[in-house]
């Protein structure tokens, strides 16, 4: 019994207990959140007690996970990367299936029915690709000489990258595709991508955008005109543009420090739960509590990447990093939309809006990085002896 408790005792003090606790806190957050919705009577048509429910199940299943993969070297993690990527891809592939369903105005082929519950599986094919590109530039940098720049291996990497951009394009998923770029692209600028390719990007993207503006769908160019032309907005200001308006109005609505968790005179707004949780966070507890909100999310960020910093080695460095893109691209596109910096592409903001796939991946991604933490010094294995 007692190597029981030599054992837990070891395994606790290796955790990471400053990430750990900003995350808990985060999931705590968003499920007293989601309740405080339900008891408010926001919008009974998608807020129900089922909801914080099961956000708390989500994130109750992911804490554990995220507690056992740090038991397990992300290095080892790295050497099955076929596991999850499979996984991550059979589940997408099977919403070309009978068992995928249309969501949205544009029948975005997101979810899976299996029947008791629905899977996103964009949100775990985004924390496979973190583990399979870190795996891919890691062995490009195996010998110390980093490779990545080399023609044909930049080649391999964007085709790797397109594989899974290509799927969710023909999903529809406009927001998973943009937050999967910026997560390409992050992981390559700081794995040491050249100036020659940086200089060439920034050459070819005006020429992308005026592309990608020909190839747009109507309610996507006008999602974008409303943000910029007065007269669009006013026309769509019951249509395209009324979600992003009433998510202004129950932003301002709060104030300095909000209307109270109860007995507001809360706005009606249509994704109250997910999407658009950032205004009722602003409703309850106005701009403090945004404030506030934006931080914690802005420390855990911080502390993804203070993990790769003292990471043994260059793969634990490009995990942190993907996972830290992942979680920063969500916050900074979602606060875009609310406050109708950028166009609705339908992200959402990471730990607090609910969603049992997103916050099982958030976890899972949160897992990897208490790994790197938790075996970044040699001598430290949990359950096995591992060979360099």
């Amino acid at each position: 019994m007692s190597q029981v408790f030599h054992h837990v005792y070891k395994f606790l003090k290796r955790l990471d207990k400053a990430l750990l606790l900003m995350c808990i806190a985060a999931s705590v957050f968003s499920i007293f959140l989601l309740y405080t919705m339900h008891y408010n009577n926001v919008n009974p048509a998608v807020v129900s007690s089922r909801t914080w429910k099961m956000q708390a199940l989500a994130a109750g299943t992911g804490l554990t996970i995220a507690l056992s993969l740090s038991a397990i070297s992300y290095r080892f993690l790295s050497k099955v990367w076929y596991v999850p990527a499979g996984i991550a891809l059979t589940l997408s592939l099977l919403l070309f299936t009978p068992l995928g369903k249309r969501t949205g105005e544009a029948a975005d082929l997101n979810w899976l029915d299996l029947g008791i519950i629905e899977v996103q599986p964009s949100a775990f094919m985004l924390v496979a690709f973190i583990l399979t590109m870190s795996t891919h530039l890691s062995y490009l940098n195996r010998d110390g000489e980093n490779k990545m720049n080399q023609l044909h291996h930049m080649a391999l990497l964007c085709l790797h990258a397109m594989v899974p951009m290509g799927l969710l394009t023909l999903q529809k998923d406009t927001g998973t595709t943009i937050i999967f770029t910026g997560v390409f692209l992050i992981m390559l600028f700081l794995a040491g991508l050249s100036w020659k390719y940086i200089v060439a990007l920034g050459v070819a993207s005006p020429i992308a955008g005026v592309v990608l503006w020909n190839l747009a769908r109507n309610y996507q160019m006008t999602r974008i005109l409303v943000l910029i032309d007065p007269e669009v907005r006013e026309a769509e200001m019951l249509g395209i543009y009324y979600h992003q308006h009433s998510g202004l109005i129950a932003l301002n609505s709060g104030g300095l420090t909000g209307q109270g968790f109860t007995g507001g005179e809360y706005t009606y707004l249509f994704a109250v739960h997910n999407d658009f949780i950032f205004a009722y966070i602003g409703m309850v507890a106005g701009f403090v509590g945004c404030l506030l909100a934006v931080l914690l999310l802005l420390s855990i960020c911080t502390k993804v990447l203070t993990v790769g910093s003292v990471s043994r080695d260059y793969l634990g460095r490009m995990i942190c990093c993907g996972v830290f893109a992942m979680f920063f691209f969500h916050m900074v596109i979602n606060v875009a939309m609310v406050t109708a910096v950028g166009p609705v592409v339908g992200v959402q903001l990471p730990f607090y809006s609910a969603g049992g796939s997103s916050t099982l991946a958030q976890w899972i991604a949160v897992g990897l990085v208490l790994s790197v933490w938790g075996h970044r010094k040699r001598e430290y294995h949990m359950f096995y002896e591992e060979e360099d």
